[in-house]
């Protein structure tokens, strides 16, 4: 996979800089995370791996003891850093799959829709394994490849499909010339966080979006129903998951 695009991925994607979206997807991000860490949250030490311009880690701040995102987007990063952040926010540009910091360096971690970005996603995974102390959880979204309208491109079946043809697929419908993502199935994702201990939000959030500020999800009574239908018997070909991975204590 090349990782030219992503070098400069947030400046052709007006929503990475849409505050109330990102804002949105934070409240999730501490709700969920709260359920796990309770009062621990307040002083956690918080990691954000694919932070782009920043807007997430600066939600999060007033919820946690310290962020600290991470992106290879360089540009990004800087035009974070030069409108200001909060003093608990620190944003640094650098490689999600050989991140510089130590073993056991943070209480939580949030991955949220970026390994499909990453040409070794096992090492992505592995490192945030290795930067979390035992006990430390990752909030984890992903897209299911068996999503029916890819997320990035609004595309039908275009993960489905082969990279040439998904290439091909991309340049016929003017989205450009190649599809970098590499989404994975429902059952490629669960063995990838095989050594996480692993509880799946999706169904409680579904059951009750607004306990998880997630009501911007399901816009709609019709919409949510038919979602848990689909979650609950198709669960494999769902468009996508949000877990919490635990790192275990030995």
């Amino acid at each position: 996979m090349s990782r030219g695009y992503q070098h400069d991925y947030a400046a052709g994607r007006p929503q990475m800089y849409d505050v109330s979206e990102r804002h949105r997807k934070a409240a999730t991000m501490v709700a969920v995370l709260s359920r796990c860490m309770g009062e621990k949250l307040r002083d956690a030490r918080v990691l954000n791996v694919g932070c782009s311009a920043g807007l997430i880690d600066e939600a999060l701040a007033p919820s946690v003891g310290s962020v600290t995102g991470v992106d290879i987007d360089a540009s990004a990063i800087a035009k974070a850093v030069s409108r200001g952040l909060p003093a608990n926010v620190t944003l640094l540009a650098g490689d999600a799959m050989a991140l510089e910091f130590a073993d056991q360096s943070f209480d939580a971690a949030i991955c949220s829709q970026v390994y499909e970005h990453v040409p070794d996603v096992e090492r992505l995974i592995g490192e945030i394994h290795r930067v979390l102390r035992p006990g430390g959880v990752c909030y984890f979204a992903a897209t299911n490849r068996w999503a029916v309208v890819e997320m990035h491109h609004g595309l039908p079946f275009l993960s489905w499909l082969p990279t040439c043809l998904a290439d091909r697929y991309m340049r016929l419908a003017g989205k450009g010339d190649r599809y970098y993502e590499r989404h994975l199935g429902y059952g490629a994702l669960r063995r990838l966080v095989a050594g996480f201990a692993v509880r799946d939000f999706t169904g409680p959030i579904l059951d009750d979006p607004e306990a998880f500020e997630a009501a911007y999800l399901f816009r709609g009574k019709v919409k949510r129903f038919a979602a848990r239908l689909m979650f609950r018997f198709a669960r494999p070909i769902f468009p996508g998951y949000i877990w919490v991975l635990e790192r275990r204590a030995t």
